[in-house]
């Protein structure tokens, strides 16, 4: 395996969090009152602006990482950084209560399937993919690692 060839088709996680994060941080960098949460204030607004500064820096760095070598270590170091943030993020969306005024039917409110549990899960499994495609990738740093010795 070439190291200046180390490209996984797995580096596509990158792609999917950009999914994820980009429409919340367009929408509530641009019009932050139009999202559909319950109790927006002044101060949730402010919140939410800086949220989207921050979702947008991490959705150009994830855009610029995801071309690059596996085996380079900011590429590896971002990988573990969206892996605590979308892990944390999943567990915090799991535990709080209500704050999306949708529903997605009585069925599925009667198991405690909420769009925050549904939002919950689709960041839970973007942290285990992180997790996946850092084992997966062990390989190219080995023989980047290899081959600087």
């Amino acid at each position: 395996m070439s190291v200046h060839a180390a490209r996984s088709p797995l580096s596509a996680i990158f792609l999917l969090h950009i999914a994820l994060e980009a429409p919340l941080a367009l929408q509530a960098f641009w019009s932050p009152q139009s999202l559909p949460f319950l109790q927006m204030n002044n101060t949730t607004v402010v919140m939410l602006k800086l949220y989207a500064a921050l979702a947008t820096g991490s959705c150009i760095t994830a855009f610029l990482a995801y071309p690059l070598p596996e085996f380079l270590p900011g590429k590896r170091a971002l990988a573990i950084g969206f892996c605590v943030y979308h892990s944390v993020v999943s567990t915090i969306l799991f535990q709080t209560p209500r704050f999306i005024p949708h529903t997605l039917g009585p069925f599925f409110e009667s198991v405690n399937l909420t769009p925050e549990v549904v939002w919950g899960t689709f960041h839970g499994l973007l942290g285990l993919g992180m997790v996946v495609w850092w084992q997966s990738t062990l390989q190219y740093a080995a023989v980047a690692r290899g081959a600087a010795q």
